[in-house]
């Protein structure tokens, strides 16, 4: 029994077998141990997101001096989108581009001015963005107001420093990406960690002081007929496909193992039922070669009676001449088939009701057992 099951079990031994149960264990893995995680967590992480920032928009604008760090390090990524509330001044001198920059799927120039706090730090303000123009230029924007203003926004996290240089174009100082360090070495001025991006209110807000004061009329500056500004959208607070894809992940890590399982099971079985249909055969084949036997013994020993019984005959026959001579007796004994014969073809007749049908009620017993395992 044991040394049947093991060679069973070495039918599988094959490349084909040996590379697909390879294959999908290391799928299994790496759905359980890094896809599914994956996107589990980036399920967690937005979800967190939007909750810090469902929160901000409902609680007041905090003084920034209370969310930044004094020593110049960033808040880091569980305070970003503190809505904080700034009051000092700009510095319309020191305003950089931010170019080639997307915005709902238009290209924009980004306004990034340094704002000058009461207390004496300064921080990088985002001002808002205009799309960028049929030529590409540089459109003319709105100049940040002069004087005291009061403004409010969410704390965001600099960007890392891009490979690109600053540029001097078109009367502006132009960089790719939204790094503080780099705008701070563009500007030379000593930047928070961090940066400010400031909400709609705040944004339509200047749009109308624009090149005045703190009290100074809308369009007072030179440039009063410029594109006004418009303000960055927020992100959307939904929890995205990420939950689904790691739920489906799951799925597939185990779906694989259980479709090997599947596969090993039906490929069991339908070598035992070969198996079984083989022994089936053996053993009618078996009962025919015994019954042929059988009966070719009964023929021999009839061929041996009837040869005795016509010598016996035949002596009779000698010792009554006279008797041979009559013409009915010698009729009967011609139109008689031979001993030989008459056994014989009655054993035949008897094999073939017995076996001669065997092979063609196997078919059919067969075919019977194929459609029952099929449905």
């Amino acid at each position: 029994m044991a040394s049947s099951k093991r060679s069973g079990w070495r039918n599988f031994l094959t490349p084909g077998w040996v590379i697909t149960a390879i294959l999908v264990l290391a799928f299994t893995y790496a759905a359980f141990s890094f896809l599914a995680p994956w996107q589990l967590g980036k399920n967690k992480d937005k979800n967190a997101f939007n909750q810090r920032l469902e929160q901000s928009l409902q609680t007041d604008p905090a003084p920034i001096t209370d969310v930044i760090p004094g020593d110049g390090e960033s808040v880091g990524v569980e305070k970003e989108w503190t809505r904080v509330a700034l009051q000092g001044q700009f510095l319309p001198d020191k305003e950089v581009l931010l170019r080639n920059r997307p915005v709902e799927s238009a290209h924009s120039y980004q306004s990034l001015t340094p704002f000058r706090l009461d207390g004496g730090q300064t921080v990088l303000v985002h001002r808002g963005w205009v799309a960028v123009e049929g030529d590409g230029a540089a459109p003319r924007l709105k100049s940040a107001p002069n004087g005291e203003v009061k403004v409010t926004g969410f704390i965001r996290m600099s960007e890392g420093v891009p490979d690109a240089e600053p540029t001097e174009s078109q009367g502006f100082t132009q960089v790719t990406g939204m790094s503080t360090k780099q705008i701070s070495e563009a500007t030379d001025e000593d930047l928070a960690a961090d940066y400010v991006q400031l909400d709609s209110e705040s944004v339509d807000r200047l749009n109308g002081m624009a090149g005045g004061g703190a009290g100074g009329d809308a369009g007072s500056g030179e440039n009063g007929d410029a594109p006004d500004l418009q303000a960055l959208p927020l992100p959307h607070l939904d929890g995205g496909t990420n939950l689904s894809y790691g739920i489906q992940w799951i799925a597939f890590g185990i779906l694989a193992p259980v479709g090997l399982g599947w596969f090993v099971y039906a490929e069991m079985r339908e070598r035992r039922r070969e198996r079984e249909e083989s022994a089936e055969v053996a053993r009618l084949n078996a009962q025919i070669t015994d019954g042929a036997g059988d009966g070719a013994g009964g023929v021999g020993a009839g061929d041996g009676g009837d040869g005795s019984a016509a010598g016996a005959r035949s002596g009779v026959a000698e010792a009554a001449g006279d008797v041979a001579a009559k013409p009915k007796p010698a009729d009967s004994k011609k139109s008689e088939p031979s001993g030989a014969e008459k056994p014989k073809s009655r054993k035949r007749s008897d094999l073939t009701d017995r076996y001669g049908g065997t092979r063609s009620r196997f078919e059919e017993r067969r075919a019977e057992k194929r459609g029952r395992e099929r449905f």
